[in-house]
């Protein structure tokens, strides 16, 4: 269970942030979707800590951290949350001077201690669950964007992270690209793999979330389950920002 409790995040006078309270069910994918500028992409950097909330509760598993404006947390405190996660970033991060294979190796040999040969048979094991075992010794610059972005799951899934965070992992994909990408995320969600994600493309978030958090200017305007949201929104906020999309685009639910 991830529990977010009266999360609020500023940055000097910026209220990004206003009192956000989530419960995300282990096992579920939840999507945070919204506007530009809603706050989708701090509050999930909030999770694993790699934004510090100016206050509020955390509770990821076993560990819970609160927060208050002018408290200090401590550094060990926030290695217990952000171990229990693993991240797919929007523009993927791979260390450009490491082979794929060593891109997911990185992080167990370096931080978790493990050795070499143990951590190489979790990196292929990763890259063939996500279909990058033929290009284990590949640069990433010989990679395509939806090849780069695999590798990138396979290694934020290395140490076997209780969440797995993806923040926009579509939005610098074409969608043939895209799509790779999203079959990915889709089997990993059947696998009972717990996600959160910030999205724009609301494709992948009705194809794959159970749950929907609707932002807005740093406010929670609707919570409720995939299926509800794309069809049957309560709030006429929600509604008019789902027809917007749905205007454009038809989607699989």
């Amino acid at each position: 269970m991830i529990e977010l409790s009266h999360i609020e995040k500023r940055f000097g006078d910026a209220v990004i942030l206003k009192d956000i309270s989530i419960r995300i069910p282990e096992g579920s994918v939840t999507a945070l979707v919204g506007p530009s500028g809603g706050g989708k992409s701090t509050l999930l950097r909030c999770i694993n800590l790699l934004e510090i909330p100016t206050a509020g509760m955390i509770r990821l598993g076993e560990e819970k951290l609160s927060f208050a404006p002018g408290q200090k947390t401590g550094w060990q405190a926030i290695q217990k949350i952000r171990r229990q996660t693993g991240m797919v970033f929007q523009n993927f991060q791979l260390f450009p001077h490491q082979t794929t294979i060593e891109n997911v190796m990185e992080g167990l040999v370096t931080v978790l201690r493990w050795p070499k040969e143990k951590a190489r048979e979790r990196a292929m094991e990763l890259l063939t669950k996500v279909g990058m075992a033929h290009k284990a010794d590949a640069w990433p610059s010989t990679l395509s964007g939806g090849q780069q972005q695999r590798v990138a799951i396979a290694r934020a899934l290395a140490p076997s992270p209780r969440v797995l965070l993806c923040d926009e992992p579509t939005s610098a994909l074409d969608p043939e690209l895209s799509a790779e990408v999203v079959d990915v995320l889709g089997r990993l969600a059947r696998e009972g793999t717990t996600m959160v994600m910030a999205t724009h493309d609301l494709r992948l978030a009705s194809k794959i979330a159970n749950d929907v958090v609707f932002l807005e200017a740093g406010s929670v305007v609707e919570t409720g389950s995939a299926r509800n949201i794309f069809t049957a929104p309560e709030r006429e906020r929600t509604k008019r920002f789902i027809s917007t999309i749905n205007a454009a685009h038809t989607y699989d639910i």
